[in-house]
């Protein structure tokens, strides 16, 4: 009865979702491509067969490429069917398809929709990445006899408590995936507390991700024409810029050039405003090509407004003021920073990864700080080029040393391929299509 009461709730809000899609789509026009999707509407049939892997958004899309990789080595002939929630994940995704692939919106989560979505693809097994659990979905997926792997999966104290308000919903829906790979022991404890059943600990597939060495490269063009100490507040969250540029202005003497990437990309022109408002010259990086223009050399602020370029920014940058950690919102991803080499000052909430945080502090890549004003204090400090050299070494250090998670996930995943195969007919059927 309660995921019945949850899918008339999800079959009424049906037109807002499509209203706030087009509302979307006036500063990202993906929103609006093939929104039937959103929905269970699809033009073209699908033969079946495919592995379904559904991340989000840009960053459990970067984490998926990794898992991706591990599962086409083992299995070469692998067809995917990759689906996302966001403009920057299916921009980012389409990158990962090879011959044979598709991609698709992961349907809104109404009973109807996740069905026809099952109907059209008719997937051999399907992996979720970190949280992105549906009722509908899942309930969808059990019908048509579909696995589903939960992939990289954390759960914070935070959201266990918030979950134990809606317990007559999780449980059914956590009971329901065959596999859920956890990231840390401690997740895995409170996915178990959840209803999990089947729960293994495999690590963290964001350090498995491997920088794209032409975009290191271009950072590093950047910082010698800039010529000065670069400081990255990357991936901010609404209401940490105002911050950080009152903290900035309060700075005495000369001072770094300072760059902010938002963490969503329709906010880059508020931040633009903000900056000019707060008194600072501004570039905006998608005002020039290769090297920065004669404008953005002299202006104290730059904003990264273009996508897939982070490693760039990190290879530029002296030090990363961690996004989302200065406000109470977990936090945004390190691991991505220490693998381009870049020591991160991150703030007092990391709950979203929270032992990556505490692994990076122990290993020197970063370093906990209690204020934005702190960060901002430490950030200004000029560093000698061996401290530098030395941060950059055990930042590469923190990060090679926990990778692995895709080889192991993708591992336990062909072997449930393997067992599903072997009990089931219409999977082998499926699987040969």
């Amino acid at each position: 009865m309660i995921r019945r009461a949850y899918s008339l709730l999800t079959a009424l809000l049906a037109p807002a979702v499509w209203l706030r899609l087009h509302w979307r789509g006036r500063k990202e026009p993906l929103y609006r491509t093939a929104i039937g999707e959103r929905f269970g509407r699809y033009r073209d049939p699908d033969a079946g067969g495919r592995i379904w892997v559904h991340a989000v958004s840009l960053g459990e899309t970067r984490a998926a490429e990794s898992l991706i990789d591990a599962l086409r080595a083992i299995d070469p002939a692998m067809r995917l069917l990759l689906t996302h929630g966001t403009a920057t994940g299916r921009a980012a995704g389409a990158a990962l398809l090879h011959p044979g692939d598709r991609q698709a919106w992961l349907p809104w989560d109404s009973a109807g929709a996740t069905r026809r979505f099952f109907a059209q693809h008719r997937p051999r097994l399907g992996v979720l990445m970190e949280t992105e659990v549906w009722p509908n979905l899942l309930h969808a997926a059990r019908a048509a006899k579909v696995p589903v792997v939960l992939a990289n999966a954390r759960l914070s104290e935070r959201s266990r408590r918030r979950g134990e308000r809606l317990r007559a919903v999780i449980r059914p829906v956590a009971d329901s995936l065959a596999l859920v790979l956890a990231q840390t022991e401690a997740d895995a404890v409170r996915l178990r507390s959840a209803g999990a059943r089947k729960v293994e600990v495999c690590g963290n597939l964001k350090f498995d991700v491997t920088p794209a060495p032409e975009l290191l490269a271009q950072g590093r063009r950047w910082r010698e024409a800039v010529g000065r100490t670069v400081v990255l507040a990357s991936s901010t969250r609404d209401g940490e810029e105002a911050e950080l540029l009152a903290a900035w202005a309060e700075q005495c003497g000369p001072r770094p050039l300072l760059l902010i990437v938002p963490r969503h990309p329709q906010r880059f022109d508020e931040v633009a405003a903000l900056v000019r408002a707060s008194g600072f010259s501004l570039a905006r990086r998608s005002a020039w090509a290769d090297l920065p223009s004669e404008e953005a050399m002299g202006a104290e602020v730059w904003l990264g407004d273009s996508m897939g370029e982070m490693p760039a920014y990190y290879a530029l940058a002296q030090v990363a003021l961690l996004g989302g950690s200065f406000a109470p919102l977990g936090g945004q991803n390190l691991i991505e920073a220490a693998a381009c080499g870049c020591p991160v000052l991150m703030g007092p909430h990391t709950f979203n990864f929270a032992l990556a945080a505490e692994l990076a502090q122990t290993a020197g890549a970063a370093r906990r700080v209690s204020s934005m004003h702190e960060a901002v204090e430490l950030a200004c400090q000029p560093l000698r080029a061996a401290e530098r050299r030395e941060q950059f070494a055990r930042c590469l250090a923190f990060a090679a040393e926990h990778r692995g998670a895709a080889q192991r996930m993708a591992e336990r995943i062909a072997a449930l391929m393997d067992e599903t195969s072997a009990g089931d007919p219409q999977a082998i059927k499926a699987a040969t299509q």
